[in-house]
């Protein structure tokens, strides 16, 4: 977890390999956990889309979503009850934002927040823990429904892209600072609250603690940036009006991932990698 476990005023100084192996699973619950309720919001955001988005093929692509996320969520929820023995509520951090996105009236707000933000860095923890677990059967329904998702972001993308171009500076700065705003947002909901509460720790004192770690022990919530900012950059509002959103990604430290590849380009490489394109969770 990073330098902390060594600090002796640290909440898990005094923990062994028990207290760690506890949290390792609960951990995987957690974030399992967290998928599927952002897939649950996800189902409700693409219908939203269906009946609001002004044009046909992007009506008929919503459709289809639909479908994808309608499974994701009952892959994700099985795999809880019948692997884990159930999982965590939504994280306070999360739910507030999937609230914002799906009372947002505008189509397009919808888009930015579920296509891009949420979805864009659910593939990145998708892709982090498909690369970490041993677990076949996880391994395997990650690896499908990280072929939906960024299929996903990507249509989202592409879908925005001419609406961005047409907007005034008022209306772009609004969906900059949205966007911001759903980054620090999922950010900080990765600081699993809920399982340092369940593990007995002072959940405060331990949030405290993670958030003044050295920078090199962030790599997990920094690498979330990995698809956020090259998104955000193909869409035109990394620079857009005066760059107010390179400036606060350059404040956090992850205007570095502005060059990482895009969804679009890496939708493509999922397809060819391994032919597992419309071979569903």
């Amino acid at each position: 977890m990073g330098d902390f476990e060594e600090d002796p005023d640290s909440p898990v100084a005094k923990w062994g390999d028990k207290e760690w192996e506890e949290f390792g699973l609960q951990s995987i619950k957690w974030r399992l956990s967290q998928f599927m309720h952002g897939e649950q919001s996800a189902l409700l955001c693409t219908a939203k889309i269906f009946e609001t988005v002004p044009w046909i093929d992007a009506n008929y692509y919503a459709a289809t979503q639909l479908v994808d996320e309608a499974r994701h969520v009952e892959v994700f929820a099985k795999y809880l009850d019948e692997k884990l023995d159930g999982g965590y509520p939504v994280n306070p951090h999360l739910g507030l934002l999937l609230d914002d996105i799906i009372n947002d009236s505008r189509w397009d707000m919808t888009y930015l927040g579920m296509q891009i933000m949420v979805e864009g860095l659910a593939l990145a923890a998708f892709g982090f823990m498909h690369d970490v677990t041993t677990e076949p059967l996880l391994k395997k329904l990650l690896r499908n429904v990280m072929s939906d998702e960024a299929r996903h972001v990507a249509f989202g993308v592409l879908s925005l892209q001419e609406v961005c171009d047409g907007m005034g500076a008022a209306e772009i700065r609004e969906r900059q600072e949205f966007a911001f705003e759903a980054a620090l947002r999922m950010r900080d909901h990765f600081l699993q609250q809920e399982v340092w509460e369940h593990m007995g720790v002072d959940t405060r004192k331990m949030v405290e603690t993670l958030l003044n770690a050295p920078e090199e022990s962030k790599v997990f919530q920094w690498m979330l940036f990995s698809k956020v900012v090259p998104n955000c950059r193909k869409l035109g509002l990394l620079d857009a009006g005066d760059g107010w959103l390179r400036d606060r990604f350059t404040e956090i430290g992850v205007i570095e991932f502005e060059h990482f590849e895009d969804t679009c380009a890496e939708f493509l490489e999922y397809d060819l990698e391994d032919g597992s394109y419309g071979e569903t969770a």
